[in-house]
């Protein structure tokens, strides 16, 4: 059983195919939000729900991978795993440079869907995590002033105190308090 907070949004122009895959994957303790339309799953997603997509590659209008085109383009991280009823090699490429989790052929056994979304549930776990850490760092970044980024960056580029404070035309001194300031505020060690 899985935690219930996580969602798989099927995408899939057979409604029979939908059916079977709610069924199961509710039964295994997952939310699930069925679509039949590539265009009404996009219209209606909400990327902050923690899930993956479980797309169908050949559909009517937008495709699976156009779909999956589709949800990068618009700047949304979603774990995608692709069905299809007549795989082909190129495809399967296609879609796995595109970041997909996998590429299964129908009828998909239990057993590899269930492993494919548990691979999907840990790389959206990573993501958020990874995105949580972003935000944490740019919110501390814009509490600097100016002349706090200016000092920071050289820092980081290797600079050594005295050479900073001669290409920003001020003293060591008030290089240190700069340094410092940004220590604190961004609650990293800056190296002397």
């Amino acid at each position: 059983m899985t935690d219930k907070t996580f969602t798989v949004f099927l995408v899939d122009d057979d409604a029979g195919v939908l059916k079977a895959l709610s069924r199961l994957l509710r039964a295994r303790g997952y939310e699930i939000r069925s679509f039949t339309s590539p265009r009404a799953f996009l219209a209606d997603h909400d990327a902050s729900i923690p899930g993956c997509a479980v797309f169908d590659v050949s559909m009517p209008d937008l495709d699976g991978l156009e779909l999956q085109q589709a949800l990068t383009a618009g700047g949304l991280q979603r774990p995608v795993i692709f069905l299809t009823g007549k795989g082909d090699i190129p495809t399967s490429v296609r879609a796995m440079r595109a970041g997909a989790i996998d590429f299964l052929t129908k009828p998909v056994s239990d057993a590899n869907l269930l492993g494919a979304i548990q691979r999907a549930e840990k790389e959206d776990a990573r993501t958020r995590l990874a995105n949580i850490e972003l935000d944490s760092i740019n919110a501390r970044f814009a509490l600097l002033t100016p002349r706090e980024r200016e000092v920071m960056t050289q820092v980081v580029a290797g600079r050594l105190n005295k050479q900073i404070a001669g290409d920003l035309g001020t003293v060591e001194k008030t290089i240190k308090v700069h340094r410092g300031r940004v220590m604190d505020k961004t609650g990293r060690t800056l190296g002397r």
